[in-house]
């Protein structure tokens, strides 16, 4: 069988072209490219060659960003809500277009839950895969902290129902008057946006601010988990499943609640964490993932987020992530099934050892 891709993604972004690269690079035609806005705008028509499609990320691309979220300055964080019902409104496209024709490398409903955080924690929760507790859903700051209050919480974390990238979430922490909430999100005259700067608020006011303007796109909270760490910084894992296999996996440190490597988080040092577990430990944090990517089966690949508790021997799942694969030069995991290959390449060879 002759295999030709076709990636739902924003021409140029660098997720589609480090896949196009590992397409090529197995001696394979470049994949065909369907753009998100023709699936939000126009009338898509998928390649009649294609015999796979891979569904890649609507972000990188302002005029894609405003056909999900309305118009108006790419870095607010409001507007998730709106983002998140044509995101899956597209999708179901992609679904209708490829039906019968095409193999799905993932699934178009299982993209529409990882992006759900609310909807993602239970199907995580229900299959008996280590999450944080989670509180019922919140409506506005007053409501979060009478909830905080009767479960006995003072540390949570705050994060928009379908947000992405850390955007908007919020690191709280409440003693009575006393309150820390460290997020990316700045307030200003026209509202929440993102910023690159992680800022740190101690006015209950100002977090009010923030959390009431959130709230209408829906949150989800979740009870704070201690991290482990290593050199004066917390850490936690991501690690790519890729068919079933934990296949790549980085560690992100940093000296604040929040990780996110494009928010001052560094890589970290991979064998001392693993060192540190101890082999059984970590073939354990694997299993986990393994056991998180297993409740998205018809997804060929998941970036699972894994916390590492501070005694080293908890585990919990932070995200699963449709797109976390992009970890560019990272290499396979030894003995993993990939050595050698990147992200996009060991999917491809999945692809191939299947078809």
């Amino acid at each position: 069988m002759s295999v030709r891709f076709t990636v739902v993604g924003v021409p140029g972004e660098r997720r589609t072209e480090l896949f196009s690269q590992a397409v090529r690079a197995r001696g394979l035609p470049a994949p065909a490219v369907l753009p998100w806005r023709e699936l939000l705008i126009g009338d898509p028509v998928l390649p009649a060659e294609t015999t796979h499609v891979r569904v890649d990320s609507p972000g990188g691309d302002v005029e894609t960003d405003a056909l999900l979220r309305g118009a108006g300055d790419p870095t607010r964080v409001d507007g998730g809500a709106l983002w998140y019902s044509r995101l899956t409104g597209a999708l179901r496209r992609v679904a209708e277009l490829t039906a019968g024709r095409a193999r799905l490398l993932n699934d178009p409903e299982e993209i529409g839950v990882m992006f759900d955080k609310r909807r993602c924690h239970a199907r995580l929760a229900a299959a008996g895969v280590p999450v944080p507790p989670a509180l019922p859903e919140v409506t506005g700051y007053r409501e979060l902290r009478e909830r905080m209050a009767d479960a006995g919480w003072n540390r949570v974390f705050v994060k928009p129902a379908h947000g992405s990238s850390a955007s908007g979430v919020i690191a709280l922490t409440a003693r009575g008057d006393r309150i820390t909430a460290t997020t990316s999100a700045a307030l200003g005259p026209a509202g929440l946006h993102n910023s690159l700067r992680v800022r740190t608020y101690t006015d209950p006011r100002d977090v009010a601010a923030v959390v009431d303007r959130m709230a209408p796109d829906g949150l989800h909270v979740e009870r704070w988990f201690p991290k482990a760490g290593l050199g004066g910084r917390s850490l936690d894992l991501r690690v790519v499943v890729t068919a079933g296999r934990p296949t790549h996996a980085v560690v992100r440190t940093s000296r604040i609640p929040i990780t996110n490597l494009h928010l001052g988080g560094a890589r970290g040092d991979l064998p001392a964490v693993r060192a540190r577990l101890g082999e059984r430990g970590w073939q354990a944090a694997l299993e986990v993932c393994v056991r998180a990517a297993a409740c998205f089966p018809r997804s060929l690949a998941a970036g699972v987020d894994l916390m590492i508790g501070s005694d080293w021997q908890e585990f919990a799942v932070a995200e699963v992530n449709a797109f976390g694969d992009l970890l560019p030069g990272l290499d396979g995991l030894p003995g993993g099934g990939s050595e050698g290959l990147d992200t996009y390449a060991a999917q491809v060879e999945a692809v191939l050892c299947t078809t």
